[in-house]
């Protein structure tokens, strides 16, 4: 398998949005995606871009990626925010994930972060297992909270 991780272009913004979509059906949420393309393409690569990511690819072939950005805790400083990580179905358990999250992991300690974090669904058992690899620390007690775009409208 010739795999290659390079970081992501706006070009490759089509591939990623697929891959997003996918995730989504994965964790049983694909109305929850609602970026356009244009708008994903922007907040990457316009004026003032607010993530970056890494493709993983076989063949030329986008089979992955990990899309990140800072996030500044007041209690720890500037954190690498790992927003979205997949590895199309195709591909998992060939060893792409691994070099996918351990770049992201390189980028981390290059950029003088302070740590980083991400979320993992709690029935997710397979990325559970995942991240229990690296000794991850998995919190409990914490929930989720959001406004959508209508509900800030309304306020």
């Amino acid at each position: 398998m010739n795999l290659e991780i390079r970081t992501a272009t706006a070009a490759d913004c089509p591939r990623i949005l697929e891959l997003i979509n996918e995730l989504a059906v994965y964790e049983r949420a694909p109305e929850e995606v609602t970026v356009t393309l244009a708008h994903f393409i922007d907040a990457g690569f316009g004026e003032n871009p607010v993530w970056k990511a890494f493709v993983a690819e076989v063949d030329q072939n986008i089979v992955g990626f990990a899309l990140y950005y800072t996030r500044y805790s007041t209690w720890k400083g500037c954190r690498l925010y790992l927003e979205d990580f997949i590895v199309t179905e195709e591909y998992r358990g060939r060893g792409v994930g691994k070099v996918l999250f351990e770049k992201v992991i390189e980028e981390t300690k290059k950029g003088n972060y302070s740590g980083m974090v991400w979320q993992v669904l709690d029935w997710n058992e397979p990325a559970i297992n995942f991240y229990n690899k690296y000794k991850a620390q998995l919190e409990k007690g914490w929930l989720n909270a959001s406004f959508s775009k209508e509900q800030i409208k309304a306020f």
